[in-house]
């Protein structure tokens, strides 16, 4: 019985002898096949099963005036490989990264606490010495970099940078229970 023949008689009769030979012929085969474009040893015997089992379900879609039948079952071979390559290559779904965890709803409270944050935050900035508050409201309202700073209000870079750092000091002091 020729391979052609063996495809058709598994899609005509379920033919378990005809599929027998055909594996038969083709697992050692396509295991080296499978090998030579990559694969290790287990991932190649995983390969041929997944192939034969697809054989087994779709005879019925061979068509020898299209392809050889060898043509046909080394595509299918190709593809497989082609398929496991794609699921190795992306990463396993895991439900807890937190890239894909949607954060908590908010609390009817929360906006109210981040309004009296905000509030405190403003009123502890007025407080400051002027050229404190205002290198301030450059550095984390107008999201400047110091060497900005330093440059648009004509002063030193260690100046800005000192400044700065008692500002914070102070702030987190007035700041303290917030936390």
């Amino acid at each position: 019985m020729t391979l052609e023949e063996m495809i058709q008689a598994i899609a005509r009769d379920h033919s378990r002898t005809a599929f027998a030979g055909l594996f038969e012929h083709f697992a050692p085969r396509l295991k080296s096949y499978v090998m030579r474009l990559g694969a290790d040893e287990r991932a190649a015997e995983e390969v041929v099963q997944e192939t034969m089992l697809m054989v087994w379900r779709k005879a019925g879609a061979f068509d020898p005036d299209r392809a050889a039948a060898s043509t046909w079952v080394f595509t299918i071979a190709r593809n497989k490989r082609i398929d496991r390559i794609r699921r190795e290559a992306r990463p396993e779904y895991d439900p807890n990264d937190p890239l894909l965890v949607g954060t908590a709803p908010e609390t009817a409270d929360q906006p109210l606490q981040r309004r009296q944050h905000g509030d405190r935050l403003r009123v502890a900035i007025a407080t400051l010495p002027e050229e404190q508050a205002s290198l301030v409201r450059l550095a984390f309202f107008d999201d400047l970099s110091h060497r900005e700073i330093a440059t648009d209000q004509s002063i030193p870079l260690g100046t800005v940078k000192s400044r700065i750092r008692l500002a914070l000091l102070r702030l987190r002091r007035d700041l303290e229970d917030l936390e």
